[in-house]
């Protein structure tokens, strides 16, 4: 164990700050439902997308990336887009604005504002978007839990620490033990501040992390130095073939098994499956997690814009200066890693190994303590949307309507608490990061698209649809796993195809939507799609009303952010192995995208 006093010293002081903060906000949060869950509607669009941003930095997802790093190169960058990466830039253009639009607190709630209160399957529509949430929720606190356990392992070796607590665990369950225990600390903090507090501690956490990996960044610069790196042919090269050609035989044969057991060899395919995913799941905004939960927590629809844009912005370069950073360190030095477990190699241990063998005393406390606060700010981003949607959408909606401020506060401490005990148990089930990762973009999402593309699109579209398409998907999603083998991702046509089926089935099955409820919606939050009789209807009540024409804009736009959020993410790879040309092209690229960005998007930003 290379942890000094100093390291320790960070991360106690770290630590103590958390909770002294959760405590510090704990009478604010409790004012009301609105000020624990959303922070009172109140917080600035920069320090919500730096509270975005750090979410997104997680422990599980960071290890996950440095793995792909090394194995797959620069041609690494894409395989992001299976979350997807980009649906931060639909959200960014169109998307946050149109659903902060309903000011509603939660992905459910919002509903009542497309399809009202009453209604053929407006119960059933409302009811199953909270079970999506919730089940969406726990598979990401038991990718935390997994990841963060792995990540401990490393640094607190087993072996020390068994003579002190008297009991013996198996191996395969170390990383389990460490889980909980961080995990118990991290629910503590997060459940008595509410979104106050981890908004807060977010943006301090996102300040030492970029410290971290500035540091990392320069220290892999200094170690390469002139030094000749062995990869395979390609693996500086983010462009692909249809087949991805990494060879690895002669310099790290595991890393061949890997690039197998993922099913990415045949990388075209796969790519073009993920785009295609990617667009279907991004039109379909944004999911009912933490991300939706900090864009309902803006002050207005064109702040939400805003800090869905800031987000890529502050987020991929700092994380990718890490990511290659550790990935060079790793090619340097790999042979003198410690990648096994049970005779088997782990590329998901390349980021606390490197870290754990090549950080200074200091930085690596800094990086110890950024990384444990990745962990702490999306476990408790994560576990306040799971509170949201159980104590919004269950308890005030169906158990206690009249409850006071302190029973639903405590409503929300309980929630917590059960949640994060599920999610763990969940934990002990998953095989990797990895796997955990791929069911819930891959599987769980491919059930989610269809009901909530419609949503926004198509004016028939009803409740009744939304819940038919949401069940069928759901179960399809959950059933598939015993059904197929391969990666999950190339089930979800057909999985796309059970939720049309049943959204379409179930729409027209029921009568449509109340034309009132619609055409509130269409005014308030002006969409663009399949509008036209609303639009119509509209028009006669006030002839000066204006639709949607941006349609044709917005997709421009999306276009140049996603390239720009490509260039975002390659620009400190470049840097770092000091490519020069290439990293020339890069700037000068997201230079010309940013001056037209400032004309299309930012200046024409509105409530």
């Amino acid at each position: 164990m290379k942890l000094q006093v100093i390291d320790v010293s960070i991360l106690i002081c770290y630590l103590i700050l958390m909770v002294l903060i959760g405590w510090y906000y704990r009478k604010k949060a409790s004012q009301n439902k609105e000020s624990y869950l959303l922070g009172g509607k109140k917080l600035p669009w920069y320090m919500l997308g730096l509270s975005d941003a750090s979410d997104m930095f997680d422990i599980s997802g960071t290890m996950w990336m440095v793995s792909l790093c090394f194995v797959y190169g620069f041609k690494s960058i894409w395989i992001p887009w299976l979350w997807p990466v980009f649906n931060q830039v639909f959200n960014m253009m169109f998307l946050a604005k149109w659903l902060r639009r309903s000011n509603a607190n939660t992905g459910a709630e919002w509903l009542a504002s497309r399809f009202g209160l009453t209604g053929t399957g407006v119960k059933a529509s409302h009811n199953i978007i909270v079970v999506f949430a919730l089940i969406g929720c726990l598979g990401f606190l038991a990718y935390g839990f997994v990841g963060l356990g792995k990540f401990i392992e490393i640094f607190v070796p087993w072996n020390i620490v068994e003579p002190y607590v008297h009991f013996h665990i198996r191996p395969e369950y170390v990383a389990h033990f460490y889980g909980i225990i961080f995990t118990l600390f991290a629910m503590f903090y997060s459940i008595l501040g509410g979104m106050h507090s981890i908004v807060l501690g977010d943006v301090i956490k996102y300040i030492i992390m970029t410290i971290g990996c500035v540091a990392v960044g320069i220290i892999a610069m200094q170690h390469l130095n002139g030094k000749a790196l062995l990869f395979p042919h390609g693996w500086d090269n983010p462009f692909f073939g249809w087949k991805l050609d990494l060879d690895w035989s002669h310099i790290a044969p595991d890393a061949n098994k890997k690039i197998a057991e993922d099913g990415f060899s045949v990388f075209g395919a796969f790519f073009m499956m993920m785009l295609c995913k990617g667009i279907f799941s991004s039109f379909a905004g944004p999911a009912p997690n933490y991300d939706m939960q900090k864009v309902l927590s803006s002050r207005s629809p064109k702040e939400a814009s805003k800090m869905t844009g800031f987000v890529s912005i502050i987020l991929l370069p700092v994380r990718y200066t890490m990511v290659i950073g550790l990935t060079v360190l790793a090619l340097l030095y790999y042979k003198q890693l410690d990648l096994k477990v049970a005779g088997v190699t782990d590329f998901e241990r390349i980021l606390p190994a490197a870290i754990n063998s090549f950080l200074p005393v200091g930085i690596l406390g800094l990086v110890l303590t950024g990384l444990m606060g990745a962990f702490m700010g999306t476990f408790s981003g994560t576990l306040n949307a799971a509170q949201a949607y159980v104590v919004n959408d269950i308890y005030l909606k169906y158990i206690n309507p009249a409850a006071s401020i302190k029973k639903t506060i405590t409503a929300n401490y309980i929630t917590g608490v059960v949640v994060v005990a599920i999610g763990v148990i969940l934990g002990f089930f998953a095989k990797d990061v990895n796997s955990i990762l791929q069911w819930i973009v891959g599987a769980l999402y491919g059930g989610y698209m269809a009901s909530n593309i419609l949503k926004w699109y198509w004016w028939r579209f009803n409740a009744n649809g939304f819940a038919w398409g949401m069940i069928t998907g759901i179960a399809a999603a959950l059933a598939f796993p015993f059904i197929f083998d391969g990666l999950p991702l190339y089930n979800w046509p057909l999985l796309f195809l059970i939720s049309i089926i049943g959204c379409i089935v179930g729409t027209y099955t029921a009568p449509p939507t109340d034309s009132e409820i619609l055409r509130s919606f269409y005014r308030t939050v002006k969409p663009w799609g399949f509008w036209e009789p609303i639009h119509t209807l509209v028009v006669a009540d006030d002839e000066s009303f204006q639709p949607n024409k941006r349609f044709r804009l917005d997709m421009f736009n999306v276009v140049l952010g996603i390239i720009a959020q490509l260039c975002l993410t390659i620009l400190p790879m470049y840097f770092i192995l000091w490519m020069k040309v290439p990293l020339l092209v890069t700037i000068a690229i997201l230079a010309l995208i940013i001056f037209i960005l400032k004309k299309t998007w930012w200046n024409k930003l509105e409530d």
